[in-house]
């Protein structure tokens, strides 16, 4: 994503659509359209609205789709995007049903879409493009490239390595089922040449952390990594929080994922503060 990409919004009406529609707008994102069936013909903060998606491709090259569309909805909202072939797709909304949303990741993934999400902040290229719901004034361009499971977390995070700045912040959101995983990112990350640094902002709860610091012990990761992870003083067999914050088979606890990094020469810090000074 960067300042060129060309945005739509599903559920652009709704009260959350119109309201981060707006705000996006102001941080410079290039929304070109939004859809809400039965609202064809209507425009808000100066963006046609359409009936569907298949509508709104006709008249605008598109490439990132948002989603505010309801629970009940949503999974209808990703498939429409994937169908019309739209290749990076955020899905802010959470509640969706687990099956439904299994079966739609796989099949967007089957189309070469990316979703980001569900329940999810979204992402931001600082001073360039912001495509969900963060807070603007948390961020400033730089090298240091942010993946979180958390959502506030994250833009707590942002604020604290302001001086340094960010290449791109993404939140993956902390449902089961997510579309890409912390991995992917932590890769693509490794990969891209506006990254320096990164931080990895993970919980309680998964294995994704754990498989970050496999691939750094196996040296598929080169450049340095700095991780925080929420949760240390969780009770014990209770679920925190996000749906996705599930310890089984002794995996997932705070202790596992400390000591796979710490095994793979990755360093924790014990609160958010700390990270400044472990890059």
């Amino acid at each position: 994503m960067n300042k060129d990409t060309k945005v739509l919004v599903q559920g652009i009406t709704g009260k959350e659509g119109s309201f981060h529609t707006q705000r996006m707008l102001e941080y410079g994102t290039k929304i070109v359209a939004g859809v809400t069936p039965g609202k064809g013909g209507e425009s808000i903060y100066g963006v046609p609205v359409y009936d569907t998606v298949n509508d709104a491709i006709k008249e605008h090259d598109i490439d990132a789709s948002i989603i505010f569309v309801p629970a009940r909805f949503a999974v209808d909202a990703i498939y429409e995007s994937a169908d019309a072939g739209i290749k990076l797709i955020v899905v802010i909304t959470e509640h969706i049903p687990v099956l439904d949303l299994a079966r739609s990741l796989k099949y967007a993934k089957e189309k070469g879409s990316r979703i980001i999400g569900p329940n999810c902040p979204g992402l931001i290229v600082p001073e360039e493009s912001l495509l969900g719901i963060m807070p603007a004034r948390a961020f400033r361009k730089g090298k240091i490239g942010i993946v979180s499971r958390s959502g506030t977390l994250t833009y707590e995070i942002a604020e604290i390595l302001k001086d340094y700045g960010q290449s791109t912040v993404i939140g993956i959101g902390g449902d089961p089922i997510i579309g890409t995983k912390m991995q992917d990112v932590i890769k693509m990350f490794d990969e891209d040449e506006n990254t320096d640094e990164i931080v990895l902002v993970g919980e309680i709860g998964g294995t994704m952390e754990e498989e970050v610091a496999k691939m750094k012990l196996e040296g598929k990761i080169n450049k340095k990594i700095v991780a925080y992870i929420a949760g240390l003083t969780a009770p014990k067999e209770k679920r925190m929080g996000h749906a996705g914050a599930v310890v089984y088979m002794g995996m997932g606890t705070y202790e596992s994922k400390v000591n796979a990094f710490k095994k793979a020469n990755i360093a924790v810090a014990k609160t958010p503060f700390e990270i400044k000074d472990l890059l």
